[in-house]
């Protein structure tokens, strides 16, 4: 690769823009599948039998000699992934920001995820520690490469287009989450007709979401620029010659004292880290919800997170169009009402209604990928122009390494009064909160004060 592959500041015309967006949107296409076929359905139930069947007779599993129960082993390894993405965002970030080399650092992060994803074809017997590993480096990577993916959305799209832009590579990663998962749900129903066992069909669908994700990796890869970036003289020589982790860190102090000096970005990312901490448990949480309280079997279930998928793609570009009209902030304040509404509906959702059930869940799928798009270009603007992988591997650890209180909560509700019910509806909280705290944001004044342009309608 040579300098001009390597950090390309040269202006461009519409069509390469167009063409770089496109390209931008398949990263989402390629890596969303890990999300839904992965950890939404078949990694779970899959890993903990897995675990039980290498469990002792009080159905504890010992890796590394430590005691864990066999039921918890998922959630302890989700866990870990989280704390290993928290360690290597904001690394990562201030690499990419201070080298201009995002997409270098974007195929190490994909293709590691990818080849972890497609290494668990190998999980069967009693590979349940085999499992965890994998689970912790796919998740991880996949967290680091997000930072770097979003990072190019400011680079890509002008002011206006943002919030447009944003809301297509949501619907081009729901799209594939709800075509692959189709295909793998026929897969595995239909495993006798195949030829393969149950455990086999399984560790197909699981290792095909790395294939997935790494195949269509390379479209990004492809189309997407890196940029110069201006590097002061007094610093030339030095990040020369220091290491990579400790200017990595040096420059993650920077940052946060960055941030402190900008109060609005701040004060958007709190409320962020509180609304998306519900979004995020309600997504977890609803299938626990619908298979306890609720009575569904599983194929309900699946079918109501194949729905989920099929009308985030709508609604990611639905609410992108409402943002034209009436701004970013307006829009996603919206979603956040139509949040605690659906949780009002679900806690007097009826046992044994499915036909219900899949109604809560289409209301899901029309706020989740509109308010996840729109959140992320709204947060493009408050970003300073040089340092977007920083600011949004805060950004991402936001929604990744701090989205532990909206279980805590569910937990804890359902603890102290033995009701799915009281803990579904304890987390209409956080849609309060991060309502309140959002409509305090003088959005224009942030970007502003960020220096980047205002656009007409934020």
């Amino acid at each position: 690769m040579d300098d001009a592959d390597r950090a390309d500041d040269r202006p461009v015309s519409t069509v390469e823009r167009k063409r770089e967006q496109r390209g931008w949107y398949f990263y989402d296409f390629a890596c969303s599948v890990y999300s839904t076929s992965v950890l939404t359905v078949f990694l779970g139930p899959y890993l903990t039998s897995i675990a039980k069947s290498a469990a002792d007779a009080e159905g504890f599993v010992h890796p590394l000699g430590v005691p864990v129960r066999a039921g918890s082993l998922f959630a302890y390894a989700v866990s870990a992934s989280v704390i290993v993405a928290v360690v290597l965002m904001p690394i990562v970030g201030a690499a990419a920001d201070r080298s201009g080399r995002k997409k270098p650092l974007l195929a190490a992060a994909a293709y590691t995820g990818a080849a972890a994803t497609a290494g668990m074809f190998f999980l069967d017997g009693q590979r349940y520690l085999l499992g965890a590993v994998l689970l912790i480096v796919a998740n991880a990577a996949l967290s680091v490469s997000m930072v770097l993916y979003n990072a190019y959305l400011p680079q890509i799209a002008g002011p206006e287009e943002r919030d447009h832009v944003s809301s297509r590579g949501w619907a081009f990663g729901y799209t594939s989450g709800a075509g692959v998962l189709v295909l793998n749900l026929i897969l595995y129903s239909g495993h006798d007709g195949f030829g393969v066992s149950e455990s086999t069909a399984v560790r197909i669908c699981l290792a095909s979401a790395g294939v997935w994700w790494g195949a269509f990796t390379l479209v990004p890869l492809r189309r997407l620029r890196d940029r110069k970036v201006a590097v002061p003289a007094s610093e030339g020589a030095a990040s020369v010659s220091e290491g990579r982790v400790g200017a990595g860190w040096r420059q993650l102090v920077s940052t946060l004292r960055d941030m402190r000096a900008r109060p609005l970005t701040l004060a958007f990312l709190l409320a962020y880290l509180i609304y998306n901490d519900g979004v995020q448990t309600v997504i977890s949480q609803a299938s626990i919800y619908g298979s306890e309280e609720l009575g569904l079997d599983q194929n309900t279930l699946i079918v109501a997170v194949l729905l989920v998928q099929l009308l985030a793609v709508a609604g990611a570009l639905g609410m992108g169009r409402l943002a034209r009209t009436h701004g970013a902030k307006r829009t996603i304040l919206g979603s956040l009402a139509v949040w605690a509404v659906i949780l009002g509906v679900g806690f007097f959702l009826p046992a044994r209604q499915p036909v219900l059930f899949f109604i809560l869940a289409a209301a899901i799928g029309t706020v989740l990928g509109g308010s996840q798009a729109l959140s992320r270009s709204l947060f493009s603007h408050l970003v300073p122009r040089g340092k977007e992988a920083e600011y949004f591997s805060a950004y991402e650890m936001s929604d990744r390494g701090l989205s532990w209180l909206g279980p805590l909560v569910f937990g804890l509700a359902y603890q102290l009064t033995g009701s799915y019910r009281d803990a579904i509806i304890s987390l209409v909280v956080f849609f309060v909160v991060g309502f309140v705290l959002l409509a305090r944001v003088p959005v224009r004044a942030a970007v502003a004060a960020a220096g980047n342009p205002v656009p007409a309608r934020i």
